[in-house]
């Protein structure tokens, strides 16, 4: 009868470690997957009225940012390399939101704005988010 007791105390020790084992295994959007991101920052330079275009270009030395689903900061920082371009390497499955700043094309606003992008990534999965425009005066 001792050794019954011991076997079932054994088994469901196993039990519970293995759940927390397999739990903690799990993994929600963020670094140590296949997947990339990419896209270019594209910059509109106005008058400072906002009324006339005066240059666009793709932008470089700008900041992007990615963001984790359901995190309140964000998870990675990247600077725009000299031709626009911004990536994102190895994310795992899941969803992100990738956003930059940029001025507001409202004259009166002295606040710059935030542009985003909402993107879910499939296991191994490429996506280019494409032209991202920003503005200036």
């Amino acid at each position: 009868m001792k050794t019954y007791k011991i076997r079932s105390l054994l088994f469901t020790f196993s039990l519970l470690l293995c759940s927390i084992f397999f739990n903690s295994c799990r993994k929600g959007p963020g670094p140590g997957g296949k997947g990339t991101m990419t896209g270019r920052i594209y910059e509109y330079n106005y008058n400072s009225e906002y009324t006339v275009i005066q240059g666009e270009y793709l932008k470089g030395d700008h900041d992007v940012f990615l963001q984790y689903d359901g995190e309140n900061t964000y998870g990675e920082k990247t600077s725009i390399h000299y031709n626009g371009v911004f990536e994102f390497k190895y994310l795992l499955p899941g969803k992100y939101i990738v956003y930059t700043y940029s001025k507001d094309t409202l004259p009166a606003t002295p606040f710059d704005i935030v542009i985003l992008r909402e993107v879910e990534i499939e296991k191994k999965e490429s996506i280019d988010l494409g032209m991202i425009a920003v503005y200036d005066n």
